[in-house]
């Protein structure tokens, strides 16, 4: 007798390593608030964060839509704990896809933030 899975709604899909695209990785780098995202996990190195701890200037929908580019592409993985949902970079994985790039996009994130600072 086969048990088939089941997919309830606390369930999150994610890519597979071997089904992550450079190209849909790069878009969703490419938003300043999934951005801002991206550096406050990479800050925590590992760290499970929930999507309130992030203070970002855009409504609920809009958030919950920045997280779901960010997981469907492979960027972060994210898990129910009870009621949180908590979100997790998946460094390891970009890494050893694309060797380099998540530290050279961090670096000219961080680069452009305090360049951007130094004009205000």
């Amino acid at each position: 007798m086969t048990i088939a899975a089941t997919t309830s709604s606390r369930t999150l899909v994610h890519p597979a390593a071997k089904d992550i695209r450079l190209e849909a990785v790069l878009h969703a780098l490419a938003d300043p608030m999934r951005m801002r995202v991206v550096r406050d996990l990479a800050q925590e190195e590992g760290a499970e964060l929930s999507c309130s701890s992030f203070d970002l200037p855009v409504t609920k929908s809009t958030s919950t839509h920045h997280f779901r580019v960010l997981r469907e592409s492979g960027v972060i993985r994210q898990i129910y704990r009870g009621t949180a949902k908590l979100s997790v970079l998946r460094r390891d994985t970009l890494d050893s896809l694309f060797p380099g790039l998540l530290d050279s996009v961090l670096a000219a994130a961080a680069r452009d933030a305090d360049r951007h600072e130094d004009r205000g």
